[in-house]
């Protein structure tokens, strides 16, 4: 790639610890992090990209080593090794840079022998997240389409023998001698029972579509507030509930009852995962709001979005199904429908926004994004 080689000519002229001279003052104007390691792979240089990549200033980044920044440094290593053995011109490579506490790092790096004696190795680092981001958002898309389709279908094919399968059990029951009633009859009720159970699951499945989209001015807070007093009014003690609103927020249009139902069904959802905390008394749900600008949704770019948070300080998501929470019918929760999360995704793709998940162990975030006038 000619601009690594440039920018390694450039970058050449200067040696150790390297401050912002003339010579290397226009690596600042680049969008992709410039980092220069020594033979000791001790920092000794990073433009104004890197800075704000790593969270920290080339004061404080020249007195370490740059794989000691990350608890994953041994692809790191590799990469910068294999440059510095001059086995290939410049070398890229997909990374994931593990941070204590702090987001991992997706980035793009080039790595490249710099043409002196040091051995010191040039690294260029393209963060891939917004990319990844926009693959991910994709995929929920064409996920949720598929999930939508699937519904309808396997609803309608469940629900057309149910009746029958209920009625023949009536009709049964009206046809039992008199004699073995009672016995028999407990039988016929496992079969209406069931049935009626699953027309009630049926019925479930099929409500976002059937139910008419009704549009109108939404302030989310309200929506946020309402949510609120329903999960504080059934755990009343050892759970708190935290606001963390940004009151410049606009009205917008939308289906109030189907936002509703949407943060009332991940946050019922996270109030039931916190039952350990709220028995010790420190179970905490956030309610974050911001706004959001120059955001894609749905191939759409928007100057502003409503960004909503709903943080919970539980166990986390099992990770066998955190890539399918969204799927219909998958739950981690023993007795749970595995419907509520898929009714939210519907709901909010409706109002053409997007949610996403991140989680770990005492820490789940739903990340919801909807358009704003």
């Amino acid at each position: 790639m000619k601009i690594v080689t440039n920018i390694a000519r450039a970058a050449a002229a200067a040696a150790g610890a390297i401050p912002r001279s003339h010579t290397l003052a226009g690596l600042d104007l680049l969008a992709s992090a410039v980092v220069i390691v020594d033979a000791e792979g001790r920092i000794a240089f990073a433009n104004a990209a890197a800075e704000n990549m790593l969270e920290s200033s080339l004061k404080a980044l020249s007195r370490q080593r740059l794989c000691d920044l990350f608890s994953n440094p041994a692809e790191f290593e590799h990469v910068i090794a294999q440059a510095r053995a001059h086995k290939f011109s410049d070398l890229r490579q997909e990374l994931t840079l593990e941070r204590p506490a702090r987001e991992p790092l997706h980035v793009h790096a080039i790595a490249s022998a710099m043409d002196e004696p040091d051995g010191n190795v040039l690294l260029e680092l393209r963060e891939t997240v917004q990319q990844m981001k926009l693959d991910r958002e994709e995929r929920l898309l064409d996920q949720s389409q598929v999930n939508k389709e699937l519904i309808r279908n396997l609803a309608h094919e469940i629900k057309n023998p149910l009746g029958g399968i209920r009625g023949a059990a009536q009709l049964l029951e009206m046809e039992l001698p008199p004699l073995h009633l009672q016995q028999l009859r407990e039988y016929t009720q496992v079969i209406i029972k069931e049935a009626d159970r699953l027309q009630t699951l049926v019925d479930r499945l099929l409500a976002p579509h059937r139910r008419p989209h009704i549009v109108g001015d939404v302030n989310i807070h309200e929506v946020l507030e309402r949510v609120r007093s329903l999960i504080l009014a059934e755990f009343p003690a050892g759970l708190a509930i935290v606001r963390d609103y940004d009151a410049s927020l606009p009205e917008f249009r939308g289906d109030k009852e189907q936002l509703i139902q949407t943060v009332l069904n991940i946050a019922h959802n996270a109030a039931q995962a916190l039952a350990g905390r709220v028995e010790s008394g420190d179970a905490q749900i956030t309610f974050k709001t911001r706004v959001a600008r120059q955001v894609t949704l749905a191939k759409v770019r928007y100057n502003l979005a409503l960004d909503l948070h709903i943080i919970d300080n539980g166990p986390g998501i099992p990770p066998q199904i955190r890539d399918r929470i969204f799927y219909p019918l998958v739950s981690g929760r023993d007795g749970g429908s595995g419907l509520g999360l898929t009714l939210a995704q519907t709901f909010v793709h409706q109002h053409m926004g997007v949610i996403e998940c991140e989680s770990r162990p005492g820490f789940t975030d739903f990340r919801i994004l909807l358009p704003l006038p």
